[in-house]
């Protein structure tokens, strides 16, 4: 594949331009997963009680959104940096697809409980548990979809590594392409632990039962920790691309002897 004249982004040439009936499809099932999150389902409140009801819901709304929005992001990214649509990626998107419309449910309980605990009551929850066993399970079942999510994503990336050579891609790409595998790691990382601790939980009730939610608040010190890491060793391989385009581009085009 000729690189030279791809659009830059972030460090990547963008082999993704054109906006295929895949990304399409996948956008839309994301979109309709958001729809999932949305304030009120049956009908638009009518009166002060019902809106300010509907808006003690906005917080988990928000962040049932901002998760959803990392993964579609994520499909986004990979999809404009590499312009792959061979099978398995067809395969790996329909399960995200799958996997996206599976975890809506489970992420608008457990956010709605998470706000309701840190807003003091203040924001509803929609999640009701009459045993801890129920209680475990939320966290088991909550954690399986953000890892499946996580996963499928590490996959795509990596089938993408796998076909480096027919991309063209060149040593930032690739440590660029890593790093998106290593955080989905961490994350998956994140909701292992998280399952780990709600199994391991007490019967009784105690300041215990926010260890399975704490897991995923651990990311927001991991993932930036990681990422000047890894950014700093893109960084020296972008410097080192950009050095030798400019020598080629330096270099006299040799012209050809008159006979």
């Amino acid at each position: 594949m000729h690189t030279d004249t791809l659009r830059v982004e972030g460090g990547f040439r963008v082999r993704g331009e054109a906006v295929t009936r895949l990304e399409t499809f996948v956008d839309a099932a994301f979109a309709f997963a958001v729809t999932l999150l949305v304030v009120s389902f049956d009908t638009m409140p009518d009166t002060f009680g019902e809106l300010h009801d509907a808006l003690r819901r906005f917080p988990a709304f928000l962040a049932g959104f901002a998760i959803i929005a990392m993964y579609w992001h994520a499909h986004n990214r990979f999809s404009r940096r590499f312009g792959l649509e061979d099978a398995t990626v067809v395969v790996l998107s329909l399960g995200l697809v799958a996997a996206t419309l599976f975890y809506v449910y489970p992420l608008r309980m457990v956010m709605s409980a998470g706000l309701h605990y840190m807003t003091g009551g203040w924001a509803p929850t929609e999640l009701e548990v009459s045993s801890m066993l129920e209680y475990r399970l939320v966290w088991v079942i909550y954690g399986s979809g953000f890892a499946l999510l996580a996963t499928l994503i590490a996959l795509l990336n990596r089938h993408a590594l796998r076909r480096a050579d027919a991309l063209g891609l060149d040593a930032a790409e690739r440590a660029i392409a890593r790093a998106e595998i290593v955080a989905m790691l961490v994350l998956i990382g994140s909701a292992i632990l998280s399952m780990s601790l709600a199994l391991a939980l007490p019967d009784s009730r105690s300041w215990y039962n926010a260890l399975p939610g704490m897991a995923y608040a651990l990311l927001g010190v991991v993932l930036p920790i990681y990422g000047v890491r890894s950014g700093r060793r893109v960084d020296v391989l972008l410097r080192q691309r950009d050095a030798a385009a400019s020598m080629r581009a330096d270099r006299p085009v040799p012209t050809p002897a008159v006979p």
